[in-house]
């Protein structure tokens, strides 16, 4: 059997990722038919297919799913020794690979990258933006270097640290503005309106309305934070956003923004990287440009408070 190439292994990862060779091609950057000569040598080299293939999509043979899990283990271990190698050097990091949540990602990068570019100019910062299970993924496959998300994550294999708490607020109509601010009791009778399913967010609403979304009929679910706030402006219902959406997500609706009565519902926002990741200390640095990032973000003065 003649050896494959670590190159045909990125290859065949991202057609077993995406399920598709024009997929693949793209986000590996070359001709689909490269990828597809690439892919066709690698079997060749087995000795077995490693796809089913179909006009439509590039499905995994048992085989294949065999090799993919040998596969990340082998990337993982290959991108490591390259974090060890930048951990070595006096540069602060080199390239970050961060993961953020929806929910944070438009409000906090742009204080956060530019404090990071400030300590190193150089730095290569790569975002993606994608939901906490996503993140979870990616991050123990070692396509991120480390994500900022909603804690507690409870992943045995990873670092949680803990930076900052917020609290989440109530958007309700701008008509509202003057009316008391309802209880979680008084919530769970109004129409929510709430992220779509997949969101932790969204699960962190509901448990402080003790509410669930199956036996509720006045939820309405949405795609962003914009969008909920939007169709709060609509006169359609109320919602709870992260207080440090407000500046951003009510500056042009037409709504009121109030505290919660005590005890304010609220999320603590931390960093998660492999514990086996060898930037671990660095990455601990950046942490702390995450927490001060994080607790510049003013409270807007448009809140107001409850009785």
């Amino acid at each position: 059997m003649s050896i494959f190439t670590l190159k045909q292994l990125r290859y065949f990862d991202a057609l077993a990722r995406h399920g598709h060779f024009g997929r693949a091609a793209d986000a590996c950057a070359i001709s689909q038919p490269a990828l597809s000569m690439q892919i066709k040598e690698l079997e060749e080299s087995l000795g077995t297919p490693l796809f089913e293939r179909s006009s439509r999509q590039a499905r995994l043979t048992g085989f294949g799913e065999e090799f993919r899990s040998r596969v990340h283990g082998i990337l993982r271990s290959v991108d490591e020794l390259g974090d060890l190698a930048r951990a070595s050097r006096n540069r602060f990091v080199g390239r970050l690979r961060i993961g953020v949540i929806p929910t944070i990602a438009p409000y906090l990068l742009p204080a956060l990258i530019g404090n990071l570019t400030r300590i190193d100019p150089s730095l290569d910062i790569r975002v993606r933006e994608t939901i906490t299970q996503k993140l979870i993924v990616e991050l123990a496959e070692g396509r991120l270097d480390t994500a900022i998300v909603a804690l507690p994550v409870s992943e045995p294999s990873f670092t949680e640290v803990a930076l900052f708490t917020e609290n989440f607020v109530l958007v309700r109509p701008g008509e509202d503005g003057g009316k008391p601010v309802p209880s979680r009791e008084m919530l769970r009778e109004m129409r929510l309106l709430l992220l779509e399913e997949g969101h932790c967010f969204r699960d962190q609403a509901l448990s402080f309305c003790n509410m669930h979304a199956a036996t509720s009929r006045e939820l309405l679910d949405g795609s962003s934070l914009s969008t909920l706030v939007q169709m709060v402006s609509a006169g359609i219902g109320v919602t709870l956003i992260p207080e440090m959406a407000v500046a951003v997500e009510t500056r042009s609706a037409s709504v009121s923004v109030a505290r919660l009565r005590s005890p304010e519902p609220s999320r603590t926002i931390g960093m998660i990287w492999r514990k086996s990741n060898p930037l671990a200390n660095k990455l601990l640095q950046i942490s702390e440009v995450v927490r001060q990032s994080g607790r510049a973000l003013d409270a807007p003065d448009k809140l107001v408070s409850s009785p």
